[in-house]
Order: structure tokens, then C-alpha cells, then sequence
């Protein structure tokens, strides 16, 4: 992923379209940002029962593909600062469903620091969400984007209007003034993202409350379009899309149309043909016989679906395999004659109408028409 893109601002709303074939992009590659944000201040402190809610995160909801990034805050975070902003693809802890990968990310939460009295719940939320949105946009040119999630572990509350709203935003902090740009850019994120919440109450040792909340976010992307000469415009998701997906849409279209083809084979084998046999001699009413998959019909012999010729014998079969229909001999001292010659071998019949001659013992002519219908 790139390193050198900038930081991203809340963009135009996407189409229901998009945000499926983001979803789509999302799937196919699989794997997630997973942030662990941690409030460090003294007032929460993670007790057994929080470090057990923590260690069954990390064991049972991360997959192989993850990237995890633990995000400690307390006192202030300062977004713009490299060295202390983690939501970077260099501090990312890659899992890949190896036992010793749970244990690194467990170590590496950190302990509560007594030093820390305050916690600036707004700024790490701005700082957490515009960092998450900015790693999606920087994959736009050549990554799949990944589906987010953060796990809040704070006796903060999210979401609040105002800094005011909590005692222990930094009396300097412009969070307390809804009307800032830092408030409104805050604010901006949360009604842009797709964000979904779930809340656990959490009681410390000295019977406080906090909260551990894991809010997921859909995968998503800030889209940016801009008019250009021609009357047209430019889009950034559009193009993505195509070149994220028109390789394994090919692919599925590929597999549902074989699919089709398969199934449309299949139904014709269920269906049964309709052979209507009729004779050119007197005293012979003309037959209809259903011919099944795999199904074949006797010439000669005395079956009820047999077609008469004269005599006991069955000369040979006329015998379905598929789409195919094969006229084939059977020893016999009375001949089949097709188109006048004595069959001798299995033969493809590729016509819907066949001429058949069952001569008998004295060499007369016994004629037969077979039209096959292909229901």
C-alpha cells in the first residue's frame, strides 16, 4: 500500500451499486482492519473480566488476513503525528491464525499509566475513523479495500454531540465547541461511514462502569467525482470496480452459463423423444414410441414397444446415448437394410426421418418410417 497519500475528507454519498461491488471486492479478498482502541486512563483499567473480554476477541473473531492495530489513547491523540498514529500499514500486526500472532497482540496491549487523568474520547474518535477511511482510499489504485471494525474499550461515552458532554475533555480542547472545524469533521465521519455498534458494560474492581463497544464498518471508500470537459465527469469507484472486479465477474459469468448449459443438458436428457413409426404395407397401424436417455427400441420381435417387421427375430436396435440416436445390428439371419444397404455395424443416425427395410425370408420388401421428434 502506499505510504504517500494524503489525508481524506468526507466525499459524495455512493449508489446502492457501489457499495455492493465494494462489498464484492471486499469478500474476494478477504481480511479486515481490526483497531483495538484503548483507553488508557486509570478509571478503566483492564481487570480480569476485561482482559478475558479482550483475549476472546483476539482468539475467536480474528481470521486469517487480518490486520491488527492497537491504538492506546488517554490524555490526547494527535492524529496529524506519524510517531504516535499506529493506523499505518508498517504498525499493522498481520494474523494469520498462528498461535504465537494471539499472543504478540495480547502483549502488546498496553497497561494503564496512573499519569493519565483525562481522555479526549472525540479526538480519538476523529483520529480513528479519518485514519480507518484513509487506509481503504490509499488501496483505491491497485489494493482490494478491507471491511473495518474497532473495538472501544473506554468509560467514555462515544458518539456525544459536544466535548462538554464529558468531564474529562481537556479544558483546551476545541471539541468542546460543537461549532469547530475539528467538532464538524468529527461529526462529518460519523453520519459518513457505515458504522454498526454493539455494546458490553464492563465493571472495574473498584465497581465503575466502562464499556467495551465494537463497531464495524462496512467496506467502504470516500467517493470523489469531478466534471470534465465534454460534459461528462470523473468518479473513482467506477473505474475500481472495473478493475477489481471484471476478472472474477468474467470468471462467474463463465461458471453460470456453463452452469446454464448443464442444466439445460440435463432437462433434455429427462425428456423422452416421440418416434412415430408408420409401414407401407396394408394392415399395419401406425405406432408411437417414447425413447428415454439411455433407452433403445427393438426392430423386430414381439415387445410391446418393438417395431413389427416379420418374423420372431430382433434384427437391431435403434438406441439413444445422449443427443445421439445409433441404429445398431444385432445377429441375426434376417438383414436391416438402411438407405439399401444391409447394416453390419452401429450406425449414427443424424436425419429425423429414417427409412428402414426389413426384408423377409423370400427377399420382399417390408418398409418402415421412423420420424423422430425431439421434445
Amino acid at each position: 500500500m502506499t505510504t504517500s497519500c494524503s489525508s481524506v475528507v468526507p466525499g459524495q454519498p455512493l449508489s446502492k451499486l457501489h457499495q455492493l461491488g465494494l462489498n464484492l471486492v471486499a469478500q474476494i479478498d478477504g481480511g479486515r482492519d481490526v483497531v483495538l482502541a484503548i483507553d488508557l486512563t486509570e478509571s478503566v483499567g483492564l481487570n480480569d473480566e476485561g482482559q478475558l473480554r479482550l483475549q476472546q476477541i483476539v482468539e475467536d473473531s480474528l481470521r486469517p488476513g487480518d490486520l491488527v492495530y492497537i491504538v492506546p489513547f488517554a490524555t490526547s491523540i494527535n492524529p496529524q503525528d506519524p510517531t504516535t498514529n499506529p493506523l499505518t500499514p508498517s504498525r499493522a500486526i498481520v494474523f494469520h491464525g498462528r498461535r504465537e500472532e494471539i499472543e504478540q497482540i495480547l502483549q502488546a496491549v498496553p497497561k494503564t499509566d496512573s499519569a493519565q487523568k483525562n481522555t479526549d474520547i472525540e479526538l480519538a474518535e476523529l483520529s480513528i475513523y479519518q485514519n480507518l477511511a484513509k487506509l481503504n482510499q490509499c488501496r483505491l489504485p491497485n489494493e482490494s479495500i478491507k471491511s473495518q471494525s474497532v473495538v472501544w474499550i473506554t468509560d467514555a461515552p462515544l458518539l456525544t454531540k459536544t466535548g462538554a458532554e464529558w468531564t474529562e475533555t481537556p479544558t483546551e480542547s476545541p471539541f468542546r465547541v460543537a461549532t469547530s472545524p475539528e467538532s464538524q469533521l468529527r461529526q462529518s465521519w460519523l453520519n459518513t461511514l457505515p458504522r454498526h455498534a454493539r455494546q458490553l458494560p464492563i465493571k472495574t474492581e473498584k465497581n465503575q462502569d466502562y464499556n467495551l463497544t465494537v463497531v464495524d464498518i462496512a467496506p467502504t471508500v470516500q467517493e470523489f467525482c469531478t466534471p470534465v470537459p465534454g460534459g461528462r465527469e470523473t468518479c473513482l469507484v467506477t473505474p475500481y470496480l472495473i478493475r477489481q472486479l471484471w476478472l472474477p465477474t468474467t470468471g462467474l459469468a463463465l461458471v453460470l452459463i456453463l452452469l446454464l448449459l448443464g442444466l439445460r443438458s440435463g432437462m433434455r436428457l429427462k425428456k423422452k423423444w416421440q418416434l412415430t413409426v408408420e409401414f407401407d404395407m396394408e394392415g399395419y397401424e401406425r405406432k408411437i414410441i417414447y425413447l428415454p436417455h439411455k433407452g433403445q427400441i427393438a426392430i423386430g420381435g414381439s415387445g410391446l414397444d418393438a417395431i413389427d417387421c416379420p418374423g420372431d427375430d430382433v434384427r437391431a436396435y435403434l438406441k439413444r446415448q445422449g443427443s445421439r440416436l445409433y441404429l445398431i445390428p444385432v445377429p441375426s439371419l434376417q438383414p436391416v437394410l438402411w438407405n439399401g444397404n444391409e447394416i453390419t455395424e452401429k450406425k449414427l443416425i443424424t436425419n429425423s426421418r429414417i427409412r428402414l427395410n426389413c426384408q423377409n425370408d423370400r427377399k420382399r420388401d417390408f418398409e418402415i418410417t421412423v420420424r423422430v421428434k425431439k421434445t
